[in-house]
């Protein structure tokens, strides 16, 4: 596609998004609230990986304004690692709204070194597309997957979600979704290929008890 049709397309979905946030303003009251599962209730034995909770302090739950959460450290029998962090959000039409791994990642002192997407096929078939990060500290490297979960999607791209959320505000009152995040260090014992293979196959193993306890 040429700069110009990108920038042209970019402005489509800016002026969608800028005119979606006026109808949310305009359409804050009565919105549907859908029971869910406590992300708790996520299991703690997936596979041969093992997890701990890991409560966030209390300063970082009420900047990220979630409605529920759960982080974790999950290990298999070799030592290998998986962080896992799931927020849900019951409603985004107040300014509440998921924050993007994008801006929470570098905050943190990591440098985002590599960027793309990963298509993971699900054990049932079906396939779907996330973000795939190689991040940095110092001689630290980590890769990470996240997308953004709920009202029976799946979406890796930031302005789909956006796109999707206003949607679904004016055709089913509903704003409820959830971010998900996994983070496997590149140890030096193995390399990239190694780490993704890793977290596409723990994805393929969390994702089933995600679809259940994320409204669809």
């Amino acid at each position: 596609m040429s700069s110009r049709g990108m920038t042209i397309r970019l402005c489509i979905v800016a002026l969608v998004l800028v005119g979606g946030v006026t109808v949310l303003h305009a359409m804050s009251h009565g919105e549907v609230v859908v029971a869910h599962q406590p992300l708790h209730d996520l299991p703690y034995a997936i596979g041969a990986w093992k997890g701990q909770e890991q409560p966030l302090e209390q300063r970082i739950v009420e900047a990220v304004s979630v409605t529920d959460y759960t982080n974790r450290l999950y290990l298999n029998p070799a030592g290998a690692a998986v962080q896992v962090y799931v927020g849900y959000y019951s409603s985004q039409r107040t300014g509440d709204t998921i924050h993007s791994p994008k801006n929470c990642l570098p905050g943190a002192g990591w440098d985002p070194i590599r960027s793309d997407y990963a298509t993971i096929r699900l054990n049932d078939g079906r396939q779907i597309v996330v973000n795939e990060y190689v991040i940095a500290q110092g001689l630290n490297k980590q890769l990470v997957f996240y997308w953004y979960q709920g009202r029976g999607r799946v979406v890796a791209n930031e302005y789909w979600g956006k796109f999707w959320m206003i949607s679904d505000a004016i055709t089913r009152n509903r704003t409820d979704g959830a971010l998900v995040r996994l983070i496997t260090p590149i140890t030096q014992s193995d390399d990239l290929s190694e780490a993704h293979a890793r977290l596409v196959k723990f994805t393929q193993g969390i994702f089933p008890y995600l679809n259940e306890l994320i409204p669809n």
